[in-house]
């Protein structure tokens, strides 16, 4: 009788195998302890992230440096949420106390902002003041200027006949020169807002206030796109109704005031 052969014994996984399975296992377990025992604050992550975003040429849309390297560009409000933050936390996430300097850095950077957006709008005024001076526009425009925008005022009672939104003929000669005000010197947004006094409306077209003045704000931004080569998409028009006066609505030379049109031109290094 033949003899049976002997079962072959079949050999196992190599040791080393084994070793590196277990070291897989140790790192593994190593990260997942380093991730357990870090933490980020999301909300504050991003606050973090939208203050420095379009604010330094290191992201998207540029900047331009003033001072001692000052970063600036349309998203210098960003520095504003920075400000914010840092004063109303104190601390950063890991209970670091944000040092006294940064807080000065960013009190100092915008300082220098605010300065620069006031030169800007100060030169603005002077070249639209020149230029209604030329025109003897005088009497039918107010100027003003802030940090942020060069501000035209025109009287309504210039403009409309009492509870309308059609503009009176003999304005838009003025308003001629007005477009080409702003054709020469608006390099940004220019937002056009109506105002009003608070007398009720009765019996008009309008049933309030609010309705009369944003009419109003759209009858001057229809024909300077009309008349004047101004971008759409860089003009704006609202109605504030009446509650924005600047005289007071008790006397009737205070509603002859507060019946108006503000154009306001933006400056360059304006974060509107």
């Amino acid at each position: 009788m033949a003899k049976r052969k002997e079962d072959e014994v079949k050999p196992g996984a190599p040791a080393w195998q084994a070793t590196f399975a277990d070291l897989m296992n140790l790192l593994l377990c190593f990260f997942v302890l380093l991730f357990s025992m870090s933490t980020v604050d999301a909300q504050k992550f991003e606050m973090i992230a939208a203050s420095f975003n379009q604010t330094f040429s290191i992201f998207t849309a540029g900047a331009t440096a003033i001072g001692d390297g000052v970063l600036i560009s349309n998203g210098v409000s960003q520095l504003n949420e920075l400000d914010r933050f840092i004063n109303s936390t104190g601390k950063m996430d890991d209970g670091e106390t944000v040092s006294e300097d940064v807080a000065e850095a960013v009190k100092e950077a915008m300082e220098k902002i605010e300065e620069a957006q006031m030169e800007e709008s100060e030169e603005l005024a002077e070249k639209i003041q020149e230029a209604i001076d030329e025109r003897d526009l005088n009497k039918e425009i107010d100027i003003d200027f802030t940090s942020q925008y060069v501000q035209l005022t025109l009287k309504g009672s210039l403009l409309f006949d009492s509870g309308s939104t059609e503009l009176k003929p003999d304005v838009l000669p003025v308003l001629d020169q007005v477009g080409v005000i702003l054709e020469r010197y608006a390099q940004s947004t220019i937002e056009i807002e109506g105002h009003t006094d608070n007398v009720p409306m009765s019996g008009a077209k309008y049933s309030n206030n609010d309705e009369l003045s944003s009419g109003r704000a759209l009858s001057i931004f229809n024909y300077l796109l009309s008349t004047a080569n101004l971008d759409p998409a860089m003009v704006k028009h609202s109605g504030r109704g009446e509650y924005v006066p600047v005289a007071d609505n008790s006397t009737p030379e205070g509603r002859t005031m507060n019946r108006r049109v503000e154009i306001k031109i933006y400056n360059s290094l304006s974060s509107y």
